[in-house]
């Protein structure tokens, strides 16, 4: 017999059928060790040595793989396709090593993009050994990651208070949403006309074109500046006859775009599904693991973390087929379609995501057991992409109909394109992420040059440049592949920890920072301005790729970073407090201390002697007067267009009631009030969810708030009620005892039977979430800055309280679990401490 280690435990019995008896597969769940939070686990002095420390979770898989392992003939390993999975397998390799449970027994490593019984079998018939330089890019990754987070993050808390962490990826991201941030900040929008004619023709059609030339001289976007401009022109086309001067028509073609990498699927669905990259990616995962389909457990598409394009020959004729079934033979290229990947060190050995079968339709997926709603749709997306790439293209015709006036200095032109062959748009069309103004689709009238146009309606418009518009999480994960930072593996991570720090809050589906983001990235700019720059990470995965290639070695890019580094974390440390707060105040004046007129004044509004400056408490960094403590003025650091505002308003009234469905600012934060007090027992609240502002309030929406907990629908299995809540701990499905979370407070409102019952059955796949014994995790606040060890809010009998190592902490009531800082967090634990708290007691003597 033969072990085989997997990462998933639903892949694991799945697989063990493929294999049968001769076969035992296990899950590592994931990976099964890391770098301990604490000063040494990566020590620079000693060549990099790392000293890795097994997840507690972990222990009992562990202990089962090692015991069948001492049983078996051989081991197989076979984590997932990507360098992640390739760390996986030589984590558990080196487990075994340890707990010396291989002996000689033979080891192989293998492969499969999908969950299907041919790649599993082909993938067992095609071993090799464990690719040591994957291993040592991911090595090399894991300890700069490690460096820069546990040398970078003290210097915050000690120069920064309220500040949580930096990041050697996540950093360069909240650079790019905070320059964009300032850009928008800075524009002033520019005035220009446009003039639109209709024309009336003797055939009995009309055609409308734009304005090109006045007074004999081109148009550009910006000659109509202002409206009396747009006049003249106006008068100028009132005052002349017009002819058709020429025709001009271009036959083109549009090309179907290639088949998903992890990253576009990730816009993709952002654009078309709404869906951020996190729903996105467990979406994903779900499809791949697969579902029953005739008693046997199928993916449905191949692997999800990938950054190539291309698609195995096989698949291409798998699709080729379905095409020429589907749409008939015209829609087929004459030879297959090949991709390559414009993407930084694209590892194109990895197939882009694709179905398993191109043959099962997404109507029949959607028949299929346990398929959610969200399975459907992105299953859907995912098989119209990559089968559209292998149609035949497009063809279109182009047209130009340029129009004179007889005064000889006035022209116009109408331009259209018209699809003559749809090719793959039949199937796909490739969402955008920016509203476009394109002709495509709009028919010309057929017309003769030379004939004479009757002008019947001039339409001028007045048009304002348009800032910027800020990073969807679309948008942000393309430019960052377009600079080559950070890997398809990564994106998921990089935008939630932005989020579950507060660095940034999400409006509209958009990232806006928040003025603690904006404080990090000004000081990371001014102090650590390399280890900020985009060429700089772009290098610097360049050289962890060249580590995978074999072309470098790891410790020379770790050498090369540390020494330089290091000398960059000291130097700041050395650097008193006041200075950096002067720098920060120069830096950021036009955000901080922009005042109503739109300008910078530091002139202290109560003692109008000091000046306003930044200053360090606490809970963080705030704005008071330089002549403290003669001048005690103090206000937050907040200070958008918002600031002093009074949120406090009625929306409207309820149809049912006739009460007043107030927006209302209480002790801890706004919230929605239905009628006054007196007006009935109790008037019913409900809090304003996260990443949602009293701002965004609008009837419709607080009385869907007020409207919680709302029933979905009974579960198939038990015949109990799902309900759908928005809970002090964010969005949450509930049936019977048992409750899982919701990626957003929207969902709450538009989650369905199909997807509760599967978001339900997920949490319950993974068992308790529990970061400790006696209490499950709500949120980890980080790291203590003395022993590196983690401090979290846990949630126990008797409610929520911060636990760093033994010592258990009781958040006062008046505090929101939720909003607890790492400051805050230190505070109770330190206050604990002072009464005697953590300490060991004494068993009590027996009578």
């Amino acid at each position: 017999m033969k072990v085989v280690i997997v990462e998933s435990p639903a892949k694991a019995k799945t697989i063990n059928k493929y294999l049968g008896t001769d076969y035992k597969v296990l899950a590592s769940f994931g990976h099964v060790r890391d770098l301990p939070e604490k000063d040494g686990s990566v020590d620079p002095d000693d060549g990099f040595a790392m000293r890795w420390e097994e997840h507690a979770e972990s222990a009992k898989q562990l202990r089962a793989i090692s015991d069948a392992v001492k049983q078996a003939d051989g081991v197989v390993l076979a984590t997932d396709p990507d360098r992640e999975g390739e760390a996986i397998s030589w984590h558990v390799l080196e487990v075994l090593r340890k707990k010396k449970a291989l002996a000689d027994k033979p080891v192989s490593r293998v492969v499969f993009n999908a969950i299907t019984r041919n790649a599993v079998m082909e993938a067992m018939d095609n071993p090799r050994d464990i690719d040591t330089d994957l291993v040592d890019a991911y090595l090399a990754r894991r300890a700069l990651d490690y460096l820069v987070g546990f040398n970078l993050s003290p210097v915050l808390w000690r120069k920064l208070p309220g500040a949580r962490s930096a990041g050697r990826v996540q950093s360069v991201a909240l650079r790019l949403i905070c320059a964009r941030e300032i850009e928008i900040e800075a524009f002033k929008p520019r005035e220009y006309w446009t003039l639109d004619t209709t024309f009336a023709m003797e055939s009995g059609d009309t055609l409308t074109a734009r304005l090109v030339r006045h007074q004999d001289e081109k148009l550009e976007k910006f000659s109509l500046a202002d409206e009396a401009a747009a006049q003249a022109a106006q008068a100028a086309i009132e005052g002349t006859s017009f002819t058709i001067e020429q025709t001009e028509s271009k036959p083109g073609k549009r090309h179907p775009a290639p088949p998903f990498t992890t990253s576009t699927l990730q816009q993709e669905a952002s654009r078309k599904l709404g869906f951020n990259a996190r729903r996105t990616m467990q979406t994903a995962q779900r499809l791949y693991e697969g579902v029953s389909i005739d008693g046997e457990t199928t993916g449905l598409i191949t692997y999800m973390r990938t950054d190539g394009v291309d698609i195995a020959p096989e698949a291409v004729s798998e699709g080729r087929d379905t095409i020429d079934h589907l749409f008939g033979a015209e829609h087929l290229p004459d030879v297959p379609r090949k991709y390559t990947s414009k993407a930084a060190n694209a590892q194109e050995a990895h197939e882009a995501i694709r179905p398993t079968s191109f043959a099962r339709h997404p109507d029949d997926v959607a028949r299929l057991g346990g398929i959610g709603e969200d399975e459907r749709r992105l299953y859907e997306l995912v098989w119209k992409r990559a089968l559209a790439s292998q149609m035949e293209s497009a063809r279109v015709e182009r047209t130009t109909i340029d129009i004179a006036g007889a005064d000889g200095k006035t022209g116009l032109r109408a331009t259209g394109t018209v699809i003559t062959f749809a090719g793959f748009l039949k199937l796909y069309e490739e969402g955008r992420d920016d509203e476009a103004d394109e002709k495509d689709g709009v028919r010309l009238p057929m017309v003769e040059e030379g004939a004479a146009l009757d002008t019947r309606e001039i339409a001028p418009e007045q048009h304002f440049t348009e800032p910027p518009p800020r990073y969807s999480e679309a948008t942000l994960v393309k430019r960052m592949e377009a600079l080559g930072i950070g890997r398809p593996s990564t994106y998921t991570s990089i935008l939630s920890v932005l989020r579950d720090r507060d660095y940034v809050r999400m409006e509209r589906n958009r990232f806006v920072p928040e003025d603690k983001g904006r404080l990090v990235v000004a000081f990371l700019e001014n102090f650590f301005d390399r280890y900020v720059e985009y060429d700089f990470t772009a290098a610097l995965e360049n050289d962890l790729d060249k580590v995978s290639n074999g072309d470098l070695g790891y410790r020379d890019v770790l050498d090369r970073f540390w020494g330089d580094f290091h000398t960059a974390v000291e130097t700041t440390l050395e650097i008193r407090n006041t200075q950096i707060l002067d720098t920060m105040n120069d830096v950021l004046a036009a955000h901080i201390f922009k005042d109503a007129d739109g300008g910078v004044s530091r002139a202290c509004p109560k003692c109008d002697e000091g000046q306003l400056s930044l200053k360090t408490g606490r809970y963080g960094a705030f704005v008071g007067c330089t002549r403290y403590p003669d001048c005690r003025f103090t206000r937050p650091f907040a200070t958008g267009d918002d600031a002093g505002e009074d949120i406090a308003r009625v929306l409207g009234q309820d149809p049912e009631s006739g009460l007043d469905v107030h927006v209302k600012d209480g002790r801890f934060g706004a919230y929605i009030q239905l009628g006054e007090n007196g007006e009935t027992e109790k008037p019913k609240r409900a809090s304003i969810p996260k990443g949602k502002t009293p701002q965004d309030m609008t009837l419709e929406y607080a009385l869907k708030l007020l409207s919680l907990p709302i029933e979905i629908g009974a579960h198939p299995e038990s015949g109990e009620a799902i309900l759908a809540d928005i809970g002090r701990y964010g969005p949450y499905v509930r049936c019977g005892k048992q409750s899982a979370s919701l990626e957003t407070p929207d969902e709450v409102f538009e989650i369905g039977v199909n997807r509760a019952v599967a978001v339900l059955a997920e949490r319950k796949r993974k068992g308790p979430r529990r970061g400790a014994a006696g209490g499950s995790v709500i949120k980890e606040l980080g790291a203590h800055p003395e022993s590196g060890k983690p401090v979290r809010v846990m949630d126990g009998r008797y409610g929520p309280y911060v636990k760093y190592e033994a010592v258990n902490a009781t958040i006062p009531k008046d505090e929101e679990p939720d909003g607890l800082t790492l400051e805050r967090g230190l505070e109770l634990i330190a206050a604990r401490i002072a009464k005697g708290g953590g300490r060991k007691r004494r068993a009590s003597a027996k009578k």
